[in-house]
């Protein structure tokens, strides 16, 4: 049977097409077919942009309910599609779902990549409701790649936005993803105090805490020592038919229900808690959640140990050992599936060739990245070591780079940070490695440099920094910087060592007044 679409103009499919951009998981079987219907409005009316973005949104549906092949060749087409056309928004919503396809794939690399390419396409005239999700999307990447500082920084901004919009569901996303960071970080205060906006954004936007919140919330209870309100707080899961509108994504009932056995088991509720991990087992088996089951399979087996069923315990490790192994290949083949389905092999190859290469880059600054030095590093020095050549490794920081933050404005400081990025490219040895090593500090790897070259190359760096023009940025606010250089020499140095004696130095300068480089002659003496 054929479907038949009532004419329609284009403003309103933009209103709806935005709409749907802005939906929510609960909302995605819906969303097909509106996306659909769109397209083929989109489609008679002769507007391509609107026809793509309709399909992002058909793919955005596959992919939540894990169509990860189908949703990521829609995606790629659309992709190739979008750069012919040139439409900047179009290409930050496709690069948001092919993060989205790559984190699926445990491609966290190349998500971040796309992520950051999402944000240089998103221009300033973009509704906030999209930008501050295409900051979520940024956010989360980077907070699984290694980057927490600039996860909360997009985190903040992202929330920002969503409270000035009123936007009650995308700032409980956005709490509960920073609330589980600090966890993970272990940081108590900030999680309890992020846990109290949770609660208060609940409260004020009238919306009830699902699974994923309320896990989160346990799990911070639990770091405080509190296993019997991290109980109380799941207790709504814990039913034989746990409420379903309680239930909001992907495994979230599962983990929910781990956290719950791991409160039991610390409480000494060994019974309680092996009843619910068995009951974890049959619905990871139900839903075919092969990671949770795992999971699962080792907190079984610390049960076992820790009362003192040492035979049963093994056998569930054992289980678990397995099940791991088997879920990493899987995994593997599932990713080169999708991969091969949705590009051809060659094609596959550049682009993720290209993207590596831009999840290597520092988003604000264009330089190379810590993950980047973190991989260049050690090979200098594995070179060097085989070959009897020096290396030597900088640090050079900002001074009072803080005062720049505070007196004039973050938009001032970033646009310090370019400014400087610019100079140490230009001044660095044109063989010298430069990377954003974190907030106002960067990196400068010397290959093939001695101490005697290493000190007057570090010092035409710090010369060029303080000598650049600073007044169209900072007015009369000068901008300065500590080097901080070490140099390696023979077998035997570690990364950890050489970056911690640069460190030193850098101290060392610091200490003496700043503006000045410092290297292992200064702090031997």
């Amino acid at each position: 049977m054929t479907t038949t679409y009532a004419p329609v103009d284009a403003d309103r499919l933009t209103d709806e097409l935005l709409a749907l951009e802005i939906g929510f998981p609960t909302t995605f079987r819906n969303d097909a077919l509106a996306a659909e219907r769109i397209e083929h409005a989109a489609t008679a009316l002769g507007r391509p942009d609107l026809v793509m973005r309709a399909r992002l949104s058909r793919a955005v549906v596959m992919l939540r309910e894990g169509e990860t092949v189908a949703g990521g060749r829609l995606t790629h087409h659309v992709f190739s599609e979008a750069v012919e056309l040139g439409d900047d928004y179009v290409l930050a919503r496709c690069h948001r779902v092919l993060s989205l396809f790559f984190r699926q794939l445990g491609d966290h690399a190349t998500a971040l990549a796309h992520a950051v390419q999402c944000m240089s396409h998103t221009g300033a005239d973009v509704a906030p409701a999209i930008r501050s999700r295409h900051l979520m999307c940024l956010a989360v990447v980077l907070d699984e790649t290694g980057s927490p500082e600039e996860a909360l920084r997009a985190f903040t901004e992202a929330l920002a936005l969503a409270t000035a919009l009123r936007d009650g569901e995308l700032a409980l996303q956005l709490l509960n993803n920073m609330t589980y960071t600090a966890y993970e970080r272990g940081d108590l205060p900030a999680a309890e105090g992020l846990v109290r906006r949770m609660r208060a954004t609940a409260e004020t936007s009238g919306i009830q805490l699902k699974a994923i919140c309320l896990d989160t919330l346990a799990r911070v209870a639990m770091l405080a020592g509190r296993h019997d309100q991290a109980l109380a707080i799941l207790a709504p899961l814990l039913a034989d038919q746990a409420p379903r509108h309680l239930i909001d994504e992907g495994n979230a009932l599962e983990e929910a229900l781990l956290t719950a056995a791991e409160a039991q088991q610390e409480l000494g509720q060994y019974d309680q808690a092996q009843t619910l991990l068995r009951r974890v087992l049959r619905l990871c088996a139900e839903h075919n959640l092969a990671g949770s089951q795992a999971r699962t399979r080792e907190q079984l087996a610390l049960l076992h140990a820790a009362t003192g069923r040492y035979r049963e315990a093994f056998e569930e490790y054992r289980r678990f050992h397995i099940e791991t192994q088997e879920l990493t290949s899987s995994q593997q083949d599932a990713r080169s599936r999708a991969l091969q389905a949705v590009y051809q092999a060659e094609e596959a190859r550049r682009a993720t060739d290209t993207f590596r290469e831009l999840a290597h880059r520092d988003a604000l600054t264009g330089l190379h990245n810590r993950r980047h030095a973190d991989v260049e590093l050690p090979a200098a020095l594995t070179a060097a070591a085989q070959d009897g050549t020096p290396v030597s490794v900088a640090l050079v920081d900002l001074d009072h780079f803080k005062r720049v933050n505070d007196t004039l404005s973050h938009e001032t400081g970033d646009r310090v940070l370019r400014r400087v990025a610019e100079v140490l490219t230009a001044a660095a040895p044109p063989n010298a490695v430069v990377a954003r090593h974190g907030g106002e500090e960067f990196v400068v790897l010397l290959p093939g440099t001695d101490a005697a070259a290493a000190l007057p190359a570090c010092e035409r760096i710090r010369a060029a920094v303080a000598g650049s023009d600073w007044s169209p940025i900072t007015g009369g606010m000068p901008v300065t910087c500590s080097i901080g250089v070490t140099t390696v020499t023979g077998p035997g140095a570690t990364p950890a060592a050489a970056l911690a004696a640069a460190d030193r130095n850098l101290y060392a300068a610091k200490n003496a007044g700043r503006d000045r480089v410092c290297d292992d002659a200064v702090t031997a003496r």
